[in-house]
């Protein structure tokens, strides 16, 4: 089928998001409902523009709206705008906005769209997930001082009418605008209080759920909306996110019934878990993959020998055997396997290779680039707070070890780790990716020269952004995906990232908790759940 022709038909089935909500939350209203969720996280900030965790997006996707919105069962729907239509060369799409306001009673235009992306994308917001709209047609010519933000191929045709012009074909755009780069944000309140807008007595926002309370390091309180366009079908009046990153810790509370949700377990308690909570315990496949990004501005790492021994003497199949064991794959590739859009990912060569070759080549690789038992590498393996994340450092050190590697394992909290990886202040990282929509160029973006800050390693190779420039202009699918593939074999054998496995997304949901699915994102928007006590 055209690929234009489907978009477009999927416009004309926009408005079923709010009937799918009504049947999950349809029976008895209750008083009061609280969930309390095990968010994994200390957000940095509650400005769509300055998130980039999945611990946030579980805050700010249930605050604000975007253009489309993510459904129960994961898939895209209307959200903020009502249908839409797209042109025949799949360049230029209109949406019509449903009539909504903000939690202060003020309507929600189309110019608060254009504002948002504006603001986003100029280089004074330094919104580090900006490159991620480089869809939108002058997008990375205003993010980088070229251009003006009025020369943005965004415009407000009347108050309910938006219109966006791409760069290039992008069969994933619909499903992009889901993510909170591409959420509204209040102009009139932004323009009123600078920063300060999101401060509790400042902050507006358009989604189900408004801020009511943010104690750093504790918790963060979400009350309903009572503005939301469909308040109606939200069935829980709070929810509280804790920040805690003690899997095991939080574990421990959801078993003694003080949270209703967990976003994440230890793995060494799986077998437990599978034991006692056979059905709170969810493990789904989930799009996306665990990896270490190497910092290939740096000495040794820029040396491609020492970036592929490293990734040669990492035992994938034993860490996801015998240090996960909760169903996680082992990774060869960027690109997880069943991705929309491609092919098979391009594997790294030595996939096919038994794991005692690979450790003699690694050493072989090493000795050429001028390390051994005279010179041993050393250096420093950074990773962010959970058992997990420790437990797999620990296992990759001992086999670095036998290279004669020298490796320190660093801990710190999320919000500081990442920090630090967007800063290029670490030699080995560990860093994981989950798909903001499902599609290849969502992981191969990642590596481009022009991503910036979430490129960690700072890889910089023309080949590939030629590739990957050529594949954002190219309407054929079959076309792009070959462009891709190439794009992803040249990165595969430079090894600037060393893939480790391809997620799973590992929940604990309480049996009274109602209408959760799993999800390959692995997003569970609060406004579709109910709790039945």
């Amino acid at each position: 089928m055209n690929i234009m022709r489907k978009l477009r038909r999927h416009g004309a089935l926009a408005g079923s998001v709010a009937a799918i909500a009504l049947v999950i939350v349809s029976g008895a209203a209750q008083a009061e409902t609280v969930l309390r969720v095990g968010n994994m996280g200390e957000p940095a900030s509650l400005d769509p523009h300055y998130v980039s965790g999945t611990w946030e997006n579980r805050i700010v996707g249930d605050m604000f709206l975007g253009l489309t919105t993510e459904g129960p069962d994961g898939k895209t729907y209307a959200g903020a705008a009502e249908s839409w239509t797209v042109s025949d060369d799949g360049l230029v799409y209109t949406f019509k906005l449903r009539d909504h306001v903000w939690s202060d009673g003020e309507p929600v235009t189309a110019d608060d769209f254009v504002f948002a992306l504006r603001r986003i994308l100029h280089p004074e917001t330094a919104a580090e997930y900006a490159s991620l709209l480089y869809t939108v047609k002058g997008a990375e010519a205003v993010n980088t001082g070229k251009a003006a933000p009025e020369t943005l191929g965004v415009r407000a045709i009347d108050k309910k009418t938006l219109e966006i012009t791409l760069s290039g074909p992008a069969p994933f755009f619909l499903g992009q605008l889901t993510h909170y780069t591409a959420y509204p944000v209040p102009r009139h309140v932004i323009e009123k209080y600078g920063k300060d807008w999101i401060k509790k007595e400042n902050i507006v926002s358009n989604g189900a759920y408004v801020l009511d309370e943010w104690v750093p390091n504790s918790h963060i309180k979400l009350a309903k909306n009572p503005k939301f366009y469909n308040a109606a079908s939200v069935s829980i009046d709070t929810v509280i996110l804790y920040p805690q990153e003690d899997r095991t810790a939080v574990q421990r509370r959801f078993r003694a019934g003080e949270i209703d949700i967990a976003t994440d377990f230890a793995s060494d308690q799986i077998d437990w878990l599978k034991a006692n909570l056979p059905n709170e315990t969810r493990i789904a496949p989930y799009l996306g993959n665990y990896y270490y990004p190497i910092n290939t501005r740096k000495p040794p790492f820029n040396d491609r020998r020492v970036r592929q021994a490293l990734s040669m003497a990492v035992d994938r199949e034993t860490i996801v055997d015998k240090v996960m064991k909760t169903g996680e794959l082992a990774a060869y590739s960027f690109v997880p396997p069943g991705t929309l859009n491609y092919g098979e990912p391009s594997y790294a060569s030595f996939k096919g290779m038994s794991y005692p070759d690979r450790v003699a080549r690694a050493k072989a690789l090493l000795a050429e680039a001028g390390f051994g038992p005279d010179k041993p590498l050393k250096f420093q393996l950074r990773y962010n707070t959970s058992e997990n994340h420790k437990r797999i450092a620990v296992a990759v050190a001992a086999m670095w070890k036998k290279l004669g590697i020298d490796v320190e394992l660093y801990n710190s909290e999320v919000k500081v780790h990442y920090a630090d990886l967007k800063q290029g202040k670490f030699d080995v990282a560990r860093a994981g990716w989950i798909a903001d929509y499902n599609d290849p160029q969502n992981f191969l973006y990642l590596l481009e020269t022009r991503t910036g800050a979430n490129n960690y390693g700072g890889y910089s190779v023309k080949a590939f952004d030629d590739l990957m420039n050529k594949a954002s202009r190219t309407a054929d699918l079959e076309a792009r995906a070959e462009l891709l593939a190439k794009a992803e074999a040249i990165a595969m054998e430079d090894q600037p990232i060393i893939p480790i496995y391809y997620y799973v997304s590992k929940n604990l949901v309480a049996p009274h908790v109602k209408g959760w699915q799993d999800t390959v994102n692995d997003i569970h928007r609060w406004r579709y759940l109910s709790i039945e006590k």
